[in-house]
């Protein structure tokens, strides 16, 4: 994907210089990106994730009414004929090494990836990484209504759906969705997935802005990936990965209105600091 910048040769080097950022009234610069600072980024993250969860696991468990949610959900499917969930899950479930790296994959790449494609833009994008974050921001914030306000239960906690809690019958560990350490985790917040939400985001990243083929490929894969591997575990519905789109999209919508252009139009590299104009003393 091109950079929109325009280099200006200074002796042997180059210096990336951005294009004005205008509205679409052509007024005036938006909000352009900031330099980022790792200790504010890491502290920012940390705090961030940490409110998240908080208030995620702080939404009132409605375990009637999120299993009532689920009967719904899975009702509506059968009635379209989309209600794959349960054969996906069986499927998978017969092949032990398949589904134990599923397993594993629900409970780890969900945030090594992310970490890691947070980690190559602050790196390789500075221009674009305020943009990024905010939209992956903006779209794990918009997910707590959905937790607050559908309460749902995964396919694996429904009553007689005939689903396989695939952790708990593999003893794997490190899933917050299930086991030991399902204690810690709302387990009735299941709409919307932000496990797809994180995935299109990383995978829609590293589509736009990686420079090798085979790399920008992968990128698309992950999400595709990822659906496969939260509807094969019966931790959610399909449907639950729409709104993880759906936030996404929001994420996405914040970022256009905050800086007038998507993450990935916007400069690479952020403009050197200008060091400021000398004072004129005064003369007597």
């Amino acid at each position: 994907m091109s950079d929109s910048t325009v280099t200006q040769s200074e002796g042997r080097e180059e210096v990336a210089v951005p294009r004005t950022v205008t509205g679409e009234d052509g007024r005036g610069p938006l909000r352009r990106p900031r330099r980022p600072r790792l200790w504010f980024e890491v502290l920012l993250i940390a705090v961030s994730y940490w409110t998240y969860s908080l208030i995620r696991n702080a939404v009132p468990e409605q375990r009637g009414k999120a299993l009532r949610n689920a009967d719904w959900i899975f009702r509506v499917e059968h009635q379209l004929g989309v209600a794959v969930e349960q054969s996906v899950n069986h499927a998978a479930n017969s092949v032990t090494w398949l589904i134990i790296g599923m397993n594993y994959y629900y409970a780890t790449l969900h945030f090594i990836v992310t970490i890691g494609v947070l980690v190559w833009l602050y790196r390789w994008h500075p221009g674009r990484y305020a943009a990024a974050r905010l939209a992956l921001f903006s779209t794990t914030g918009v997910a707590l209504l959905g937790y607050y306000l559908f309460p749902l239960a995964p396919p694996r906690l429904m009553r007689g759906g005939g689903f396989v809690d695939t952790v708990m019958v593999h003893h794997t560990w490190g899933s917050m969705a299930s086991g030991d350490l399902k204690h810690m985790s709302n387990q009735y917040a299941a709409m919307p997935s932000m496990h797809i939400g994180w995935s299109l985001w990383c995978g829609l990243t590293i589509f736009a802005l990686a420079s090798v083929p085979w790399v920008r490929t992968l990128g698309l894969l992950y999400p595709a990936a990822t659906l496969l591997v939260i509807v094969a575990t019966a931790n959610h519905f399909w449907l639950d990965a729409v709104g993880g789109v759906l936030c996404l999209s929001f994420g996405f919508t914040v970022v256009r209105l905050w800086y007038g252009a998507l993450p990935y139009a916007l400069p690479r590299l952020l403009p050197a600091r200008r060091p400021e104009p000398e004072r004129a003393t005064a003369r007597a």
